[in-house]
């Protein structure tokens, strides 16, 4: 038996996967987040920032260490401010810092 493996873009796979097109919206609306408050974040942290997960109201940054996270946690009012005058309210902001592999 000769079988033929087609392959899909993840779009195309996220189309036809319900759980996988939910992982694709939060991901979209959690870059959307980071992308909202970029501005805001001053340029040396920039690059110490990611977008994490968003899960139920709750969003959380990714960040690269302890002091990033300390000159952060100063901003979270200002984000959430932002965030909310972008219709792109949370309940609140969560940070977490990334291990170091």
């Amino acid at each position: 038996m000769n079988r033929r493996h087609s392959s899909v873009t993840l779009l195309q796979a996220s189309k036809s996967n319900p759980g996988l097109a939910r992982l694709m919206s939060l991901q979209h609306e959690s870059s959307a987040r980071l992308q909202a408050i970029t501005a805001l974040i001053p340029d040396s942290l920039r690059a110490q920032v990611q977008a994490g997960p968003l899960e139920d109201g709750v969003w959380c940054l990714l960040l690269s260490n302890n002091t990033t996270a300390a000159k952060v946690r100063q901003l979270l009012p200002a984000f959430e401010s932002h965030l909310r005058v972008h219709d792109l309210d949370v309940k609140s902001i969560r940070l977490k810092i990334r291990r170091q592999e």
